[in-house]
C-alpha cells in the first residue's frame, strides 16, 4: 500500500500531464518507471528514444503519442520495419479507437489513408517525403517502432532518410532495442530533430536465469540466481540492470563439473599417443554426444520450462529437429489442443493449392504442430511460419526449433530459450556468436503477465568455457551503426526537391556523417600506435648484415607471384574443363571423376547457353539423372565411349532411366584412367620472373645470416605496421566528409548518364559581388524523373534498361526471368553460371550484361562501387512460374539448372520480383508496363498469392 507522500506525488504528476492521465486510465496497468519518464517528456514537447529490452513495453509510449496526437486534433503516424508488424500494430489500434480513426498503408494494403491515424511500413513514409504528399499537412507525431532498422545493410537508410526530411514540426518518438551507443545515437538525433530526450532502461520485466545444460545435467550459469543476488544487493530483481546480475561470479560447482567431464573425455578419447592397440582399445570407449533434442524437450517439459524455442543456426537442422522429435514418440498435446491446431491449420492454409502441399511438406509439417512441436525460418512458405507463430503465441504449440531471424521483429516470447551452439556460420566462415547477438536470442525468454521469470539454456560442448558464456551473458556491447549511403534514387529525389548544394547539407548532417566524423579521433589514435610498432620493428630488423627489408620485400614477392601463377592456373583448367564440356554430344560416355556423381555417365544433352557455362544432363551408372557443370569435372573430360539415347528419352521416367542406365553399363570403354588424377607441372616450375626473384634471394647477404629468420619476421611486422598505419591515414581521409563526396561522385555519374542537368556557374555581372542564384534551371531530366520512382537496390541498372528498351519484345515470362537476374542473389557461392532460357529470355540478359559493364566503367572512372552484376539463379524458376508450370516443377527445374530453392525462398523472391515488376509497370513505356502488369498477374497466384494477400 502507498504512503500519503507517494499518493499525493501521484496526484500532482496527474495533475501536471493531464493527457497522460487521460491515456493510463484506460490501460488498467500501471506503467513502469521508463514509460513514465518518456510519455512526461513526450507530454512536455521533446521528442524521445526510447532504448528497452525485447518485451519491455517500449510501444506503450508510442501509443501515448498517437493518443496525444488525437487529443490535440493532429495527425500521427506509426511506422514499422515490416508489413506484419505494421498488420499487428493496425489492428491493436483499431480495437482503441475504431476503424474510422485508423488506416494502413503497406505495399499490399491502402486502408484508410486519410485517417488522422495510419500505421505504415518506414518505405512508404519516405515516399511521401519525397512526393511533398498533402498526407503530411497536420501530422504531428511520427512513432518510428524498431528504429534500430537503421543498421540494417540494405533497407537502414530509409529510416535516417525520414529522420532528416520529416518536417521540424513534428516530434519524434523513436523505439530501439536496447543498444550500447544510446547516448551517441541520441547526441544526432538533437543535432538534425532538436530537443530529444534519451531514456534508456536495461531492466528485463522478466528476470532471467541463465543454465548450462552439460550431458544430462543442468547448472546455474551464475552462482546466485537473479533474485538471490538482488536479495543480497538490496534490489528487487525488475530494479537491477542486465549488467549488474551478469556480474555474478560463475558457479563454481559448473565450472569443477565441466572441468573434470572434460578431464574424462581426453581420457577416454586416447589422443594421438600410445600403442595403436590402445587406440583400438580407446575407439570402444565413450565419446561426447549432445544430448539428443527429444530429451532436451521432456526434461524441460518435467521441469514445466516449456514453451521453448530453441535455435539451430541451420534450417536443415531446424527441420531434422522436428522429426528427430516426432520419431521418438514425443507428443506434447492433448486432444483439445489438437483440434484446435487442426482448425487454425485448415484457416491458414485454405489458399494454398492441393497440388503445391506435397512439395512444401505439408502433411510432415502439420503431424509436427498437432504434437505441438514446429520448425521455424526463412525456407518456410508465409503460411507455415504464420501459423507456427499463432500456434506458438497461443500456447498449442510448446517446442519451436528455429534459425536467428525469429529473434528480429517477431513478438514471439517463450519461457525457456536453449543455444544449442554458440557459433554460426555467417554466409563466408564460423563465427562466435556476439554479445549482442546472444542478447538477442536469449531476449525471448520470458512472458510478461504470464511467466514469473524466464531461462536460457546453453547445450554445453568440448571446448567450451563457462566463463566466456558468462561473458556473453554479462556484456552489453549492441552498438548501433549506421548503414546510409546515397543511392542513385536518392540522389535524384534530393537534388529534385532541394538542389544539389542543399542536399549536400541534408547528407553532412545523417547519423552516418556524423559517426564517421567522431571515428576519426580513435582512427587518429590506432594509426599512432601503427607507427610506433613500426619504428620498433626497424630497430630490432637492422643488422649490419645487409638489407633486411629489402630481403623480406624480396621473399613476399615470391609468395605473391606463387599465388598468382596458382590462380592463373586454376582459372587456365577451368576454361579447359569448360570448353571440353562444350564439346560433348547426346550419347557420349564420360566418366564422373568424383564426388557423390563418381563413375560413368551418359550425356542426354549438353547444356550449352549462351550465358553459362555448360551443364550437361547426364544419366549415371546408378540410374541418377541431373545436371552437371565444370566443377565436377576438375580436368577436362573426354567421351570413351558412345550409346544410343532413345529419341524423345524421358530422364524423369524410372524405366526409361533403368534400361539406359543397363546399357550405359555394358558400353565398352576405352582409354579410362578411372578416377585417377592426372598430375599437371606447376607453372611455378617454368616461369622465368619466379626464377630470378628466387636467385636473388640466394645471393642476397641476408640470406647467410644465421638469424636470419628472426631479423625477417620483425621485417614482416614491420612492413605490416607500416601498412596499417597507412590504411587507417587512408580511412581518415575517406571518412572526413565521405557522404558528401560520395554524393558528389553518384551525381557525377548522373549527371555524365543524362539523369541530373550539369551544374553551371551562374553568370555574375562584373560589378556584382554575390552571384545570381539559378533555382528557376531544372535540375533533373525526364529520365531522372523515372529514376526517382525506382526503388531497388540496382534502380540505375533498372533505368538504364528502361532507356535502352533491353525489355521490348518480351512476354511476361521472359520478362519476369530477364528482371529477376537484378532481384535474386543466391545464398551462398556456387562456382559456375546457372543456366537460363534460351531465346529472347538469354538475348535480354546478354543485353542487360552490356548495358551493366557500360556502367561500370562510368562507375569505377568516378570512384564509386559498381553495381552488383546480374545473378541468374532464380531466371528459370520465374519462368516457369509465370509460365504457368506447378511448384514441383518450378523447383526441380531450379535445381536442374543449379539453384536449389525452398518453398520459402521461392516466395520471398517471386514477391521481391512482383515488387519490382509493378514498378515498371507505373514507370515504364506501356509496350513494357503493359507486359509487367501481367507478370504481376500470373506470378500471383497459388503459394505467393496466399503470401501476398497475407
Amino acid at each position: 500500500m502507498s504512503s500519503p507522500a507517494e499518493r499525493y506525488a501521484a496526484a500532482r504528476r496527474r495533475s501536471a500531464h493531464p493527457t497522460l492521465a487521460d491515456f493510463t486510465a484506460e490501460l488498467g496497468f500501471s506503467l513502469d518507471p521508463f514509460q513514465v519518464e518518456a510519455c512526461e517528456a513526450l507530454d512536455q514537447g521533446a521528442g524521445v528514444l526510447v532504448c528497452a529490452p525485447t518485451g519491455a513495453g517500449k510501444t506503450v509510449v508510442g501509443e501515448f503519442a498517437v493518443h496525444k496526437a488525437l487529443a490535440e486534433g493532429r495527425k500521427a503516424f506509426y511506422t514499422t520495419p515490416i508489413k506484419a508488424l505494421s498488420n499487428q500494430k493496425y489492428n491493436d489500434l483499431v480495437d482503441r479507437y475504431g476503424e474510422e480513426r485508423v488506416g494502413l498503408l503497406t505495399g499490399d494494403n491502402a486502408i484508410n489513408g486519410n485517417a488522422p491515424v495510419v500505421v505504415m511500413t518506414t518505405e512508404v513514409l519516405r515516399n511521401m517525403l519525397y512526393a511533398e504528399s498533402p498526407a503530411i499537412d497536420g501530422l504531428g507525431y511520427v512513432v518510428m517502432d524498431e528504429v534500430h532498422y537503421l543498421a540494417d545493410r540494405f533497407r537502414g537508410a530509409v529510416w535516417e532518410e525520414v529522420i532528416i526530411h520529416l518536417p521540424q514540426s513534428v516530434t519524434l518518438v523513436s523505439l530501439s532495442a536496447t543498444v550500447s551507443n544510446a547516448e551517441e545515437f541520441a547526441d544526432w538525433l538533437v543535432t538534425v530533430r532538436g530537443h530529444t530526450r534519451v531514456v534508456v532502461s536495461e531492466v528485463r520485466p522478466i528476470p532471467l536465469w541463465q543454465h548450462m545444460l552439460v550431458g544430462t545435467r543442468v547448472f546455474d550459469l551464475f552462482s546466485l540466481r537473479p533474485a538471490a543476488h538482488a536479495a543480497e544487493q538490496g534490489q528487487d530483481p525488475r530494479q537491477q540492470s542486465t549488467r549488474d546480475r551478469g556480474a555474478s561470479v560463475v558457479d563454481p560447482e559448473l565450472v569443477r563439473y565441466v572441468r573434470e567431464h572434460e578431464r574424462r573425455l581426453d581420457t577416454w578419447g586416447g589422443g594421438n599417443g600410445g600403442s595403436r592397440r590402445d587406440r583400438d582399445r580407446d575407439w570402444h570407449r565413450p565419446r561426447h554426444r549432445p544430448p539428443a533434442r527429444p530429451e532436451v524437450v521432456e526434461r524441460l517439459d518435467r521441469a514445466g520450462l516449456l514453451p521453448a524455442i530453441t535455435f539451430i543456426f541451420s534450417r536443415n537442422g531446424c527441420d531434422a529437429a522436428v522429426a528427430q522429435c516426432l520419431q521418438s514418440g514425443l507428443r506434447l498435446t492433448d486432444e483439445a489442443e489438437r483440434a484446435e491446431i487442426a482448425r487454425i491449420v485448415d484457416e491458414r492454409t485454405d489458399g494454398l493449392p492441393d497440388e503445391d502441399l506435397h512439395v512444401l511438406g505439408f502433411w510432415e509439417w502439420r503431424e509436427g504442430l498437432l504434437a505441438g512441436i514446429a520448425a521455424h525460418h526463412a525456407g518456410l512458405v508465409p503460411a507455415f511460419k504464420e501459423t507456427v507463430e499463432e500456434c506458438f503465441v497461443r500456447g498449442l504449440v510448446k517446442a519451436v526449433f528455429a534459425t536467428e531471424t525469429l529473434a528480429l521483429g517477431i513478438n514471439m516470447p517463450a519461457r525457456t530459450v536453449v543455444l544449442e551452439r554458440l557459433v554460426k556460420w555467417n554466409g563466408e566462415a564460423h563465427v562466435d556468436v556476439t554479445p549482442g547477438e546472444y542478447t538477442q536470442l536469449t531476449g525471448r525468454a520470458g512472458r510478461r503477465g504470464i511467466d514469473v521469470e524466464g531461462h536460457a539454456v546453453v547445450v554445453w560442448a568440448p571446448g567450451m568455457d563457462p566463463s566466456v558464456v558468462a561473458g556473453l551473458a554479462s556484456t552489453r556491447t549492441y552498438p548501433l551503426r549506421s548503414s546510409f549511403r546515397p543511392s542513385y534514387n536518392m540522389a535524384v529525389n534530393l537534388v529534385g526537391s532541394f538542389g544539389r548544394a542543399r542536399a549536400r547539407e541534408l547528407l553532412a548532417s545523417s547519423f552516418a556523417q556524423f559517426q564517421a566524423d567522431r571515428s576519426v579521433v580513435g582512427l587518429a589514435r590506432q594509426a599512432a600506435r601503427s607507427e610506433r610498432d613500426a619504428e620498433r620493428f626497424a630497430a630490432e630488423m637492422a643488422t649490419e648484415g645487409g638489407d633486411v627489408l629489402a630481403y623480406a620485400r624480396l621473399r613476399r614477392e615470391i609468395a605473391d607471384r606463387e599465388r598468382e601463377l596458382s590462380r592463373d592456373s586454376a582459372a587456365k583448367r577451368r576454361m579447359e574443363a569448360a570448353d571440353a564440356l562444350a564439346a560433348l554430344r547426346p550419347g557420349d560416355v564420360i566418366r564422373v571423376p568424383s564426388g557423390r556423381r563418381q563413375g560413368l555417365a551418359v550425356v542426354l544433352d549438353p547444356g550449352i547457353t549462351d550465358l553459362a557455362d555448360p551443364r550437361p544432363l547426364v544419366l549415371t551408372e546408378d540410374k541418377w539423372a541431373g545436371r552437371l557443370g565444370s566443377v565436377d569435372f576438375p580436368t577436362p573430360v573426354s567421351a570413351l565411349a558412345r550409346v544410343r539415347v532413345p529419341k524423345n528419352f524421358n530422364h524423369r521416367s524410372p524405366h526409361a532411366r533403368r534400361d539406359l542406365a543397363a546399357t550405359l553399363r555394358t558400353a565398352r570403354v576405352e582409354n579410362d584412367l578411372g578416377a585417377r588424377r592426372v598430375k599437371h607441372r606447376s607453372a611455378a616450375a617454368d616461369d622465368p620472373v619466379l626464377h630470378d626473384l628466387r636467385r636473388a634471394v640466394r645471393s642476397h647477404p641476408v640470406h647467410a645470416l644465421p638469424d636470419r629468420e628472426e631479423r625477417v619476421r620483425f621485417a614482416e611486422r614491420y612492413l605490416r605496421a607500416v601498412a596499417d598505419a597507412e590504411a587507417t591515414h587512408r580511412k581518415m581521409a575517406e571518412r572526413t566528409g565521405s557522404l558528401t563526396r560520395q554524393f558528389d561522385r553518384t551525381c557525377d555519374v548522373l549527371e555524365e548518364l543524362g539523369y541530373l542537368v550539369p551544374e553551371a556557374a551562374p553568370l555574375v555581372p562584373a560589378d556584382t559581388e554575390e552571384p545570381t542564384p539559378v533555382d528557376d534551371v531544372p535540375r533533373v531530366t525526364e529520365e531522372g524523373r523515372r529514376l526517382a520512382r525506382i526503388w531497388s537496390e540496382g534502380d540505375l541498372l533498372v533505368a538504364e534498361c528502361l532507356r535502352a528498351g533491353a525489355w521490348r519484345g518480351l512476354g511476361p515470362a521472359e520478362l519476369a526471368a530477364a528482371v529477376s537476374t537484378l532481384v535474386f542473389e543466391a545464398r551462398r557461392e556456387t562456382p559456375g553460371q546457372p543456366a537460363v532460357p534460351a531465346g529472347r529470355v538469354a538475348g535480354a540478359i546478354g543485353e542487360m550484361r552490356r548495358i551493366r559493364s557500360r556502367l561500370q566503367d562510368v562507375e569505377l572512372d568516378r570512384g564509386l562501387p559498381a553495381t552488383r552484376d546480374l545473378d541468374l539463379g532464380f531466371a528459370w524458376a520465374a519462368y516457369r512460374w509465370t509460365d504457368g508450370q506447378t511448384l514441383d516443377r518450378v523447383l526441380a527445374g531450379a535445381e536442374q539448372a543449379g539453384t536449389e530453392l525452398s518453398g520459402g525462398d521461392f516466395v520471398r523472391w517471386a514477391r521481391q520480383l512482383v515488387d519490382v515488376l509493378d514498378q515498371l509497370a507505373k514507370v515504364a513505356d506501356e509496350s513494357v508496363a503493359g507486359v509487367a502488369r501481367a507478370a504481376v498477374g500470373r506470378i500471383r497466384r497459388g503459394v505467393v498469392a496466399v503470401a501476398v494477400s497475407g
